[in-house]
């Protein structure tokens, strides 16, 4: 059995968001603000004590970002994961849909309990999916005792049964 102990990423510096790179899709590349940084370097503190031995993260610039103060403040190594990834509205094409058609998707998703409405196909990741995709993650891992995960909060409610996690929040995982 692997300890795997999920952190939402931090705060995003959300000013930045429609500027430059970082309009539509490079929205996921956004880093940390400055209340972001300060949340991971508490998170660390509180994940110090278990002795963990690798963090593995998602690829999007916040949990990235994460990750790397994570790294820095527990001397451990990062592996990224592209199964870790954010939740998607677009399931087939991974296409950047305009933003209320991925509200209104990820409205059906907390509306039916990460399912679609009965009898359709709401075209997006259910919470099934996105199980499926980070179990396939922390099979690779589970040949060691603790490890992190920088995820996002949606993939942890839905994978983990979790409320909404707040920013550099902590929930232990045991696996395997």
């Amino acid at each position: 059995m692997t300890e795997f102990y999920f952190v939402r990423h931090g705060q995003i510096d959300s000013s930045l968001s429609d500027y430059g790179i970082y309009r539509g899709r490079g929205y996921n590349m956004l880093p940390l603000s400055k209340t972001g940084i300060e949340q991971i370097r508490e998170t660390a503190k509180r994940l110090e004590p278990k002795s963990c031995e690798l963090i593995v993260s998602s690829p999007f610039g916040r949990a990235l970002n994460s990750a790397a103060i994570l790294s820095k403040e527990l001397s451990l190594d990062i592996r990224i994961e592209s199964g870790l990834h954010e939740w998607q509205p677009d399931k087939e094409d991974f296409e950047f849909l305009p933003y209320e058609e991925a509200q209104r998707r990820f409205d059906q998703l907390r509306r039916y309990g990460g399912d679609y409405p009965p009898d359709t196909d709401g075209g997006y990741e259910t919470a099934e999916m996105m199980k499926r995709r980070v179990f396939a993650v922390l099979d690779k891992y589970t040949d060691h005792k603790r490890v992190i995960v920088v995820c996002h909060g949606t993939l942890m409610q839905y994978v983990l049964g979790i409320p909404h996690p707040e920013n550099g929040e902590v929930s232990e995982f045991v696996y395997g």
